[in-house]
């Protein structure tokens, strides 16, 4: 059991913690994540000294510039939260550290040393009005390694359950495929594939047999994939499931009884050159499981 200050090795689970709601869900599920993969877990809290609006830290009021007291108040809250972390969770490897700068640019920056990164779909701060954070929003699209996006509200009773993945063919799809196989394999559940179809801008959907032959056909795109990770994890147990619809919705809906959902950063469609796209920037805000968002290195 370890709790100390000071930057960890560079296959860890890279917390960002501020002591929100969300991010102290995003520490427990960080903890139950790093009970199966023995990964060390190091909690950063990005100190933003020259921000002059919203929560600074504990005790410092908005608009006032923090000092010394606020500094040190703040390494021994996370200090704390690592320590109680590692007293709960005996064999873990748990380390904080304080970081000064922009919360985006610095966790994204660490993320380049991190396995995943773990945050709070918000924080503490200006923007706690929004559904999704800014921080995090900007990080899932930016961060070198996988994130996952945990909502405090979401997390509860999150833990039992299948994962979800929703693949669309596109590259980023893929990865997000590979990483649900290893999630589900380590957490032994079953793993529900999601692929949802539409027709092209201005054609009608199809109906009768033209909808099952449409159906049938990205259902045999998901062929290859499949076989090439059962093959790794074979005592996975796999569901698929390819429907009409928008792809927000199929896994918002397929996340109420997922323990985690996982998706590219962006996929298909008119908005791919976005970093993060719209389907799911959507599921951060909306799912009811915590998302990983997976994106190649």
């Amino acid at each position: 059991m370890s709790a100390r200050n000071g930057p960890a090795g560079g296959d860890e689970i890279l917390v960002g913690y501020d002591a929100s709601p969300d991010a102290s869900a995003a520490l427990e599920w960080a903890l139950d994540e790093a009970e199966r993969s023995g990964r060390p877990v190091r909690l950063a809290y990005v100190f933003e000294w020259f921000t002059v609006a919203g929560w600074l830290g504990p005790g410092v009021a908005p608009g006032v510039w923090p000092d010394d007291t606020a500094r040190r108040q703040v390494e021994e809250l996370v200090g704390k939260a690592a320590a109680d972390a590692a007293a709960a969770h005996p064999g873990l490897t748990v380390t904080s550290e304080v970081v000064d700068g922009p919360p985006a640019v610095m966790l994204q920056e660490r993320s380049a040393r991190a396995a995943l990164l773990v945050l709070g779909s918000r924080g503490h701060g200006g923007f706690g009005g929004l559904l999704a954070g800014s921080t995090a929003v900007t990080v899932t699209a930016h961060a070198h390694c996988p994130v996952v996006v945990v909502r405090e509200t979401a997390a509860r009773g999150a833990r039992a359950g299948r994962v979800a993945v929703g693949v669309d063919g596109s590259e980023h799809s893929l990865l997000a495929l590979g990483f649900a196989y290893q999630q589900a394999a380590a957490r032994r559940v079953p793993l529900h594939v999601l692929r949802a179809w539409q027709p092209p801008i201005g054609q009608r959907p199809p109906s009768g047999p033209e909808a099952r032959e449409a159906a049938a056909a990205d259902r045999a795109e998901l062929d290859e994939p499949l076989a090439r990770w059962s093959g790794t994890f074979p005592d996975v147990e796999v569901t698929v499931q390819v429907a009409a619809g928008g792809a927000a919705s199929l896994l918002v809906e397929a996340s109420r009884s997922a323990a985690l959902l996982v998706v590219g950063s962006r996929g298909r469609g008119e908005l791919r050159g976005m970093l993060l796209g719209s389907v799911s920037q959507q599921l951060i805000q909306h799912a009811y499981c915590p998302v990983a968002v997976v994106r190649e290195r």
